[in-house]
């Protein structure tokens, strides 16, 4: 205590710290924001960190093996891991209050509560059914992980969802009610006044019209559909270039995307947060053909710097693309009227018919 502030003590637990997963965005803007507030002390807590923290915030890596079928089995694990667990579960024991963004990590946070009286809230995200992933093994895997995630979720003493949508299908599943708290973006950094001049002359894109996606290289955001869509556009506009911006963590998905693409199509892998601005500003159109979506950060960073956006109908997409003017939802899966809303877009940005 100093004075007449009493410091409460946060911890906030999250599986990777790293620009490149949404979740991991919405950890940072959190942090930052109750650390922002008098007499808060905040804590990250990771098993990897990849980016720098906000001001005043502290992170401890608690750390995991590298490899994907390693992370996967380790996660999966994990209440097993009494070496872990002893290691870490005593660290938790001066914070007031723990947020838990994801599992494992929703264990330790609950075996936090259970031994040292801390208030655990769970942060709830979008989780992928097993249908989103190719093959047995990424069934089975996202099975295992959604069932031990709403398990530990509901030992939580209160929950956050980030859309009405999350909260609905969290309240369905474990029967926990949750309040919302829609994901925040920074309106300092993502506006209509950036100049994007600067992407188009780092990918020779002269007057070209671009269409672009931001986010994970991973089979849920079903860019295969979203690359389809783009050469139906292509039919009719020649010139048009799609921009994918992401990390790749599945390398034969990402294979088969480099596959089915001609140079028209850029890949640009990891893009720091400084520089995703930028990339945004240098579009004609936002898109994605994401058939899962909790809530879709990009789409309202994208809105935010003025750009049109296009996307199925499906999850939040509905909360967060609100009205014409901001950009079109079309019907779940159906590639041709995605291709149809891109094409709309432009052509009514460049006066064609």
């Amino acid at each position: 205590m100093v004075g007449d502030t009493v410091t409460t003590r946060i911890a906030i637990l999250c599986n990777t710290f790293s620009g490149s997963v949404g979740v991991d965005r919405v950890v940072a803007r959190q942090a930052k924001n109750l650390s922002n507030m008098p007499g808060n002390h905040v804590t990250i807590f990771t098993l990897k960190q990849e980016m720098s923290p906000p001001d005043n915030v502290e992170v401890r890596v608690i750390g995991m093996p590298h490899g994907f079928i390693a992370e996967r089995l380790w996660r999966l694990s994990f209440p097993l891991n009494a070496i872990k667990i002893v290691q870490w579960l005593p660290m938790l024991k001066e914070y007031d209050i723990v947020y838990s963004h994801q599992y494992p990590l929703n264990w330790l946070a609950y075996l936090g509560k259970r031994r040292y009286g801390i208030k655990y809230i769970y942060y709830h995200h979008h989780l992928n059914p097993p249908e989103a992933y190719d093959g047995f093994l990424q069934h089975a895997y996202a099975r295992m992980l959604n069932s031990l995630t709403l398990w530990s979720a509901k030992k939580a003493d209160d929950a956050i969802s980030i859309s009405q949508y999350s909260r609905k299908s969290l309240l369905e599943d474990i029967g926990l009610d949750s309040t919302v708290i829609y994901d925040e973006i920074d309106l300092d950094r993502f506006h209509p006044d950036i100049d994007g001049a600067i992407i188009r002359r780092k990918h020779n894109l002269d007057n070209n019209p671009v269409m672009l996606y931001v986010g994970g290289i991973t089979p849920p955001k079903r860019i295969k559909l979203l690359i389809e869509a783009y050469y139906i556009v292509k039919d009719t506009i020649p010139d048009i270039k799609l921009i994918i911006v992401g990390k790749g963590s599945f390398d034969g998905y990402y294979r088969d995307l480099k596959k089915m693409s001609d140079d028209s199509v850029i890949f640009t892998g990891y893009i720091s947060d400084d520089e995703l601005p930028y990339y945004y500003a240098g579009c004609d159109v936002y898109a994605t053909a994401s058939l899962w979506e909790g809530f879709n950060l990009p789409l309202v960073e994208a809105q935010a710097c003025g750009k049109p956006v296009v996307a199925f109908d499906v999850g939040a997409h509905s909360e967060v693309v609100s009205t014409p003017e901001n950009g079109l939802l079309v019907p779940a899966a159906d590639v041709s009227a995605l291709a149809g809303a891109v094409l709309k877009i432009i052509q009514s940005r460049s006066g064609c018919s």
